[in-house]
């Protein structure tokens, strides 16, 4: 698939990116605005987002087949893994998933277009319409798309003319997605701008942040840091640094065919996205006492890794990221074989299991339930402890930076261990097999997602 040279990022690799470039496509993208984009109605907008979305969850879309055929050399990512992903995320896209949103968020469905009042502003005679920056800046990670295609759209609800910023060798998917809403509508297209260079170009970064109303930014703290650092004041940032995400299973998961069930959610969690994300578990947390042991569960879960690979590879990885899991997984063959409480059966390690010639998944169970930072890329602890208190308690070092945590558990406990959860500074607690595929109303790091981006003006009658 040839795609045209919509957008920066389609130019070819030899190209040079000048800050006068990103100057020039700032300040068209503000015209296209004012011309094609203040004019529309939220609803058309919606619908134009969700009938793409559609158009991705067909098979013989032209560019979810570049996406599939082309990707994993391009990302990383399988093509089972890419499939999977793109199908969860473009699910989302619904009227109902969108108006939800709006009223969420804004209060009114028709927020964005008029002076409106939800029922309570009217007892009080009151109204409001909420705007979106003239031009919002992306400055986007690279370790999983999902967050990049969903701050576009977002950028589209709110009107607002877009420059995205991919991290290097990050802009394959973003560009699709850019392409196909220019594919569906040439107007909204030009209206949105898709680039990507390498880290320390100060010079173009300055001439982007000068021209934008909203800065946006995922990654390091670090980074987030430099970021608002260079950004002009005036300019409103928004940053989203960097958090972990571990699952929690009560014993009653683990009773009969349900143990079974749970083993294929947490597979789920693992596999998705390669384990990349911040949605992603470092860790599962097991209650004693369910039917089947911790160990045990962990040896379910390598079996259902190994069945996952199968269907889901996992994909190729770069060296270095292929010697720190090998290292990774030395220590711990090293660490099992001086334990007193490891069993040998045959050649393999009861309580340390990995795929055979390859990198591709690996479970280490430990009795320690102090919290462990995962290298990712499928690489996941499973640590027993007796009740979730003791699982707050082990993960005391990561208190404060925790996304989500997947949850298996009856739900009349599920209840009591959200709330505990809240209580710890948890901002999302889901479904096991549902971390990495949060709702199109999830709240980013506890935040408002659409409602950050808008201004407001409130008008008393």
């Amino acid at each position: 698939m040839n795609l045209p040279n919509y957008f920066l990022a389609d130019l070819p690799p030899e190209a040079t990116l000048t800050a006068a470039m990103v100057t020039d496509a700032c300040q068209t993208l503000k015209h296209n605005r004012e011309k094609y984009l203040l004019a529309r109605s939220t609803q058309a907008l919606v619908e134009t987002l969700c009938g793409v979305a559609e158009n991705w969850l067909q098979p013989e879309y032209p560019f979810r087949k570049f996406a599939l055929e082309a990707g994993p050399s391009a990302t990383g990512f399988s093509r089972g893994t890419l499939a999977i992903g793109l199908d969860n995320f473009f699910k989302r896209f619904t009227l109902e998933n969108f108006n939800a949103l709006l009223a969420q968020e804004l209060g009114h469905a028709r927020r964005l277009d008029d002076i409106v009042s939800n029922p309570l502003e009217e007892k009080f005679s009151r109204g409001a319409i909420a705007r979106g920056p003239e031009l919002m800046a992306h400055i986007t990670a690279g370790n999983i798309p999902n967050p990049t295609l969903m701050s576009i759209t977002l950028g589209v609800l709110t009107r607002s003319a877009q420059f995205v910023k991919c991290s290097s060798g990050a802009s394959f998917l973003p560009r699709l997605f850019a392409h196909s809403l220019y594919d569906a509508e040439p107007k909204l297209g030009a209206c949105l701008e898709i680039a990507s260079w390498r880290g320390g170009r100060s010079d173009i970064e300055k001439a982007l942040f000068e021209e934008a109303d909203c800065v946006t930014a995922t990654g390091s703290d670090e980074a987030l840091a430099a970021i608002r650092h260079h950004a002009p004041t005036q300019v409103r940032f928004l940053g989203y640094g960097h958090r972990l995400s571990f699952a929690y299973v009560a014993g009653e998961a683990l009773s009969g065919f349900q143990a079974k069930k749970t083993v294929a959610r947490a597979a789920t969690d693992v596999v998705a996205w390669n384990q990349l994300g911040c949605l992603s578990p470092h860790v599962i947390y097991v209650e004693h006492g369910g039917g089947i042991a911790a160990d045990h569960f962990a040896e379910m879960l390598a079996e259902e890794l190994a069945k996952r690979e199968e269907t889901e590879p996992r994909g190729e990885i770069s060296s270095e990221t292929a010697a720190t899991i090998a290292s990774r997984r030395a220590f711990y063959e090293v660490r099992a074989a001086h334990s007193p409480e490891t069993r040998f059966e045959q050649h393999s390690i009861t309580r340390y299991w990995r795929s055979e010639n390859s990198t591709a998944w690996t479970v280490v169970y430990e009795e320690d339930a102090r919290f462990q930072l995962s290298c990712l890329n499928r690489f996941i602890y499973v640590k027993g402890v007796g009740n979730l208190t003791k699982a707050l308690e082990s993960a005391d070092s990561i208190h404060g930076k925790v996304s989500t945590v997947g949850i298996a558990a009856s739900a009349e406990k599920t209840e009591e261990i959200a709330s505990q959860l809240a209580a710890w500074g948890v901002t999302r607690v889901c479904p096991l097999g549902q971390m990495q595929n949060p709702p199109l109303t999830w709240r980013h790091d506890g935040r408002p997602t659409l409602g950050d981006l808008v201004t407001w003006m409130d008008f008393e009658k």
